[in-house]
């Protein structure tokens, strides 16, 4: 297989994932789960992401669908990158093992699909907080806890967003 269809490959359905995620599962691997729009990939969404990874054996990232990106306001113009280019720059990093896109404004419904045995979102959320109407609340959080698994939270690299950089190229 070329490094290019690695790559491709990194890229699953929610069935796929779930599929797979339960056979590491049931080989006692641990399974972290994070998401992002990962708009314009910088450092901090590297060191993020490397981190978690270091939390356990794989890593899925969920990435936001283009039209769940548009709902959520990001800014004018956002996303920049189509969801399959984001998708497969996040799928070309060694670190991240499976890349899902979802459709929902939220992973909620994913996660509570998948089930992974760690839920990992930035400092800049609470993991544990259970009010939903938080905005510092980690969606999923209620539903991973429910189930047994763990819910985190990594510090992130004070300087690097994806809105920063594109107020600095106007």
């Amino acid at each position: 297989m070329t490094k290019w269809e690695q790559i491709k490959h990194k890229l699953v359905t929610q069935e796929e994932a779930k599929a797979i995620i339960s056979s590491w599962k049931d080989n006692g691997e641990k399974v972290v789960f994070t998401n992002g729009c990962f708009d314009i990939l910088h450092r901090g969404h590297v060191t993020y992401l490397a981190k978690a990874a270091s939390i356990g054996n794989y890593l899925i990232v969920g990435v936001n669908s283009d039209d769940s990106v548009r709902r959520l306001n990001k800014a004018p113009n956002r996303p920049v990158n189509d969801e399959e280019s984001r998708a497969l720059i996040i799928a070309s990093l060694e670190v991240v093992d499976l890349v899902v896109i979802f459709e929902n404004d939220t992973p909620k419904e994913l996660i509570e699909f998948m089930k992974p045995s760690i839920l990992v979102k930035g400092a800049d959320y609470d993991a544990d907080l259970r009010d939903e109407s938080d905005p510092k609340y980690v969606v999923g959080a209620n539903e991973v806890k429910a189930y047994g698994g763990t819910v985190m939270t990594i510090d992130l690299e004070e300087g690097f967003s994806t809105t920063g950089i594109i107020e600095r190229l106007k």
